[in-house]
């Protein structure tokens, strides 16, 4: 299930985050990369240590959290430390498939990639090229959206960032280990979730939405880890 999240961050979140970064030094990204997607990575990010992605990864994770759509859909368990990317001049990442397990910078802890997001922090009219690509058993999906705006998706999804040729693309992305495993787990929650609210807001408490809902925590029961 891909799922677009609008307005993740506020506008004045998007600048505080975009002067933060203007300030920066990036560094070449292929230092997070593994064996594989080293092979098709051109971009920069920001480095491990500094107050610069600490202040960064604070505001990525309290907008996530808050977030009722990110947290319906995604359940999360654990989310790994958000990073941050940029693409120009040419600037690409071929197709690739998310590790299954990374691991925070400096932890000897695992973390299962269920979900990938990626928080788009610049506006589409500010560079060409540099589409999200997510390939999945439906089809392609192209994504290019304004900035503060979130994109969620299996991390078992092939992907890739098309090259950016004018301007340029900045954005964070990070993974998450969900409390339900399964992708199509997942999309059934979610889906009875919302209708659910939209019952809810139809109907108020009836009996019959007292008891979807305890059937949904029923089935997260079931499936949770």
């Amino acid at each position: 299930m891909m799922l677009h999240i609008p307005e993740l961050l506020t506008r004045e979140e998007v600048a505080e985050c975009r002067r933060l970064m203007a300030a920066a030094e990036w560094v070449d990204g292929l230092t997070t990369a593994g064996a594989q997607s080293a092979q098709c990575k051109r971009n920069r990010q920001l480095p491990e240590g500094t107050a610069t992605i600490a202040r960064l990864r604070e505001i990525m994770v309290t907008a996530l959290m808050k977030n009722k759509l990110f947290f319906s859909a995604v359940l999360p368990k654990q989310i790994l430390p958000p990073y941050f990317n940029h693409y120009e001049g040419g600037g690409y990442y071929g197709n690739h498939i998310d590790n299954a397990i990374r691991y925070a910078h400096g932890s000897t802890e695992g973390i299962r990639t269920d979900v990938s997001t990626t928080i788009f922090l610049t506006d589409p009219e500010e560079y060409e090229g540099g589409e999200l690509i997510v390939e999945d058993t439906y089809g392609r999906h192209e994504v290019k959206l304004p900035a503060g705006d979130a994109i969620v998706y299996p991390s078992t999804s092939l992907h890739r960032v098309e090259p950016v040729t004018k301007g340029a693309r900045i954005g964070s992305f990070l993974w998450t280990q969900s409390l339900v495993r399964t992708a199509w787990q997942r999309a059934m929650l979610f889906e009875l979730d919302m209708n659910i609210l939209k019952l809810r807001s139809q109907l108020g408490d009836t009996p019959e939405v007292v008891a979807l809902t305890g059937h949904y925590h029923k089935l997260l029961q079931q499936w949770a880890e």
